[in-house]
């Protein structure tokens, strides 16, 4: 899976890990993240992340 970088804070979400504070458990992919998800760090909206090319 891959993983999603916040254009404006810079955080990384990598499905491995889910979202804690969400919560999403590991092993969600960003694209079935809830429409309502947002950056932890900075409150983004999901259209705000850009997919890291590994």
């Amino acid at each position: 899976m891959s993983r999603w970088r916040c254009t404006i804070c810079e955080y990384v979400y990598d499905p491995a890990d889910g979202d804690t504070q969400y919560p999403v458990p590991p092993g969600t992919a960003f694209e079935d993240l809830p429409d309502d998800w947002t950056c932890p760090l900075c409150g983004a909206e999901k259209a705000l992340f850009e997919k890291i090319e590994e």
